[in-house]
């Protein structure tokens, strides 16, 4: 697995990133979500200051991907409830068959 550079363009600043080579094409993409993040937030013009406008976009980023997995939190916690609902009415359906075959 070599490392080689990447190039990557932040704002209109270039940034040489060592990765693997694999990893070329997901750095690129999370340098253009990053770059898309910060340029909306200097658009609203209330954020002065590179570092600051990072600093934002980090955390909007980071909101996003915590909401994210909340929400995939819930959506397993709704699925594995079906699930088990299910399941329960399975069962209750197979005892019932079973009883039927009894009498």
């Amino acid at each position: 697995m070599s490392n080689d550079a990447v190039t990557v363009q932040i704002l209109d600043k270039d940034y040489q990133i060592r990765c693997p080579v694999e990893e070329h094409d997901a750095l690129r993409e999370s340098a253009a979500l990053l770059n898309k993040h910060m340029r909306d937030i200097r658009g609203n013009g209330k954020i002065v200051g590179s570092e600051r406008i990072a600093v934002m976009a980090a955390l909007n980023i980071a909101h996003e991907l915590v909401q994210a997995q909340n929400g995939g939190q819930s959506s397993l916690s709704r699925v594995s409830k079906r699930i088990k609902g299910l399941t329960t009415a399975i069962e209750e359906a197979l005892e019932q068959g079973r009883q039927l075959a009894l009498d």
